[in-house]
């Protein structure tokens, strides 16, 4: 591309300066350019005098008209990325090396180590809920100066998961803000880390927005801030309320919606939603084994809603589904399991929805599904920063379903690894979690390598 250009606009010069026979003498006989008009480089290329036509009386010709095809590129010029695609029987082979899990692990690989990140995975080991979301706020926020504090802060108790997970909508808008869970009420750690972010405020200066509300002695501690609280008797209520809080900072309401089971044992299924919504529009709403009147409330403020479905038909029926295909579009995103679920919507991709992770160049967030509560604690990672969605390992394990996935987005180069994209994990929990192996492959799986299977060779 570079050298075609250069050379049309070299053309053009060329004709610009041939277009007017008073300023550019020739010799009668020859057609030949005076001497101290003809650049260096060309005293031995003489125009004969079709080539001397002025610009005008000039129409551009086959003839006249280089393409890339008679005007080849030399391989000095030629840039990869550009004109030579990546062979796709080289990616498939790269991907099915890097989709090889290992058979065996080194013992003693996470003893007296310094750290446990690793370049291409960042751990947060905070094992509680509380101290986990403490650690995702300040890693997120550093607060040093405006541009990286909160507009406000979010408080939720992980027990009331189905209220912790619907007000992460508000993450994303208005609050710009962290999720901090209160396991034991509000306690002198978080009103620390409600100090050190002290939040901006949102539009109408709210700075605390709680799920639920506050005790007395609570209120008191907080009595230096502007709260708000969302209050609701039913899951379904509390997510109809975050929805129209959303909607009223937007100032519009957003057709499409996540629909997610409110019962205890689908937690897992609709918790997949938390991602996403911190970091887009859409919200969640809840149904169980029927559309609740305040699901139905929200659905009917839209025009025509668009739902996308979290599960199976295990997990939400279709005695459900048709009862909501009444107030619009229904997508269902199926997995038989959690973990399938969290891997299926990171590649969905519906009219503009959806992560549609299918290419190198993202992050992801991994948490073990035996730790709920940390997950909630992470989503804000997919409003800032490396906008990951979640993966479940499924007790702490990577399983060969994920090594397929991460095959395909695992980034490779050509020429150099400067060529990029990069992707990069973060990782929720500690080492009786996840261990450290299972890190350690996750960590090469994200690494970018030669293509051509020869790792980083001289790099």
């Amino acid at each position: 591309m570079k050298k075609t250009l250069g050379l049309s606009l070299a053309a053009v010069f060329v004709l610009a300066a041939c277009s007017d026979n008073d300023e550019m003498p020739m010799n009668d006989e020859n057609g030949m350019m005076d001497e101290n008009n003809m650049p260096a480089d060309e005293e031995d290329m003489p125009m004969d005098d079709e080539d001397m036509q002025d610009n005008e009386n000039m129409p551009m010709n086959e003839e006249n008209m280089h393409d890339n095809e008679d005007m080849p590129m030399d391989e000095n010029n030629m840039h990869d990325d550009e004109d030579m695609p990546m062979d796709e029987e080289a990616r498939a082979d790269y991907e099915e090396e890097a989709a090889s899990l290992p058979d065996s692990f080194q013992e003693g690989a996470s003893e007296n180590r310094m750290s446990l990140n690793t370049k291409n995975v960042t751990r947060l080991t905070s094992a509680d809920p509380e101290s986990a979301s403490i650690e995702a706020a300040q890693t997120i926020w550093p607060a040093t100066h405006e541009a990286n504090r909160p507009g406000a802060v979010l408080l939720a108790d992980p027990e009331e998961w189905q209220e912790a997970l619907s007000i992460l909508t508000l993450v994303h808008h208005p609050n710009d803000g962290p999720l901090l869970l209160m396991e034991d009420g509000l306690s002198e750690e978080l009103l620390t880390e409600i100090e050190r972010l002290n939040p901006l405020g949102t539009e109408d200066g709210t700075e605390i927005l709680t799920a639920g509300t506050l005790s007395s002695e609570e209120e008191e501690m907080l009595s230096d801030y502007s709260i708000q609280s969302i209050e609701a008797e039913t899951d379904a209520g509390f997510a109809r309320e975050a929805d129209a809080m959303f909607a009223e900072a937007m100032g519009e309401t957003p057709e499409a919606v996540l629909i997610g089971s409110s019962a205890d044992e689908n937690r897992l299924f609709s918790q997949v939603a938390g991602s996403w919504i911190a970091h887009m529009n859409e919200p969640l709403l809840y149904v169980d084994d029927e559309v609740p009147q305040e699901t139905i409330d929200a659905l009917e403020t839209r025009e025509e809603a668009v739902m996308y479905l979290l599960g199976g038909e295990d997990v939400i029926s279709s005695d459900v589904e048709e009862e909501l295909s009444e107030y619009g579009t229904v997508e269902r995103i199926e997995g038989s399991t959690p973990q399938e679920l969290s891997i299926a919507f990171a590649q969905y991709e519906h009219d503009g929805f959806g992560w549609n992770i299918n290419s190198p160049g993202h992050g992801f967030v991994f948490t073990s599904s035996d730790t709920p509560d940390l997950a909630l604690a992470g989503a804000p990672f997919a409003h800032l920063g490396k906008h990951a969605p979640l993966l479940w390992l499924e007790g702490g394990e990577l399983t060969q379903e994920h090594a397929d996935y991460l095959a395909t987005v695992k980034p490779g180069y050509m020429e150099s690894p400067m060529e990029g994209p990069y992707n990069h994990s973060y990782m929720l929990g500690g080492e009786s979690d996840i261990s450290f192996s299972t890190q350690g492959v996750i960590d090469a799986m994200m690494e970018i390598e030669a293509v051509d299977g020869g790792g980083h060779g001289g790099h």
